[in-house]
């Protein structure tokens, strides 16, 4: 029996990025939502009928940037994974339950911090 697929909400406003990350994650066998912006983001989040096992958010979006989009998401939910996807990893500031992966990053370094993530 498979396990069900995991769900990842993927917030990126660089079109070709966004489906970059798209690509990898559905080609590693999860179901993938996509927003080009918080906005769009918390739309998807609302929906409750909707599952989300992780959200992997860009840090630089704009209007609200992936922090702000975070604290926002874990008001609508609260145990939501997140991983936040920066250029300046190492001097992101991010709360001790999140997540961070540099950009770039490698298919493989992408695989093992999701799957590291959703256990």
């Amino acid at each position: 029996m498979s396990s069900p697929v995991s769900t990842i909400l993927v917030v990126e406003d660089d079109a070709i990025v966004r489906m970059l990350i798209v690509d990898v994650l559905e080609e590693l066998e999860f179901k993938v939502l996509e927003a080009d912006g918080s906005e769009q983001a918390l739309d998807i989040l609302k929906d409750m009928n909707q599952p989300i096992d992780l959200m992997m958010t860009d840090v630089g979006l704009p209007i609200m940037d992936g922090r702000q989009l975070a604290t926002e998401a874990r008001v609508i939910r609260p145990a939501l994974p997140i991983l936040f996807a920066s250029g300046y990893a190492e001097t992101i500031d991010v709360p001790a339950d999140m997540h961070v992966i540099g950009k770039p990053f490698s298919i493989d370094q992408l695989r093992d911090k999701v799957k590291a993530i959703i256990k």
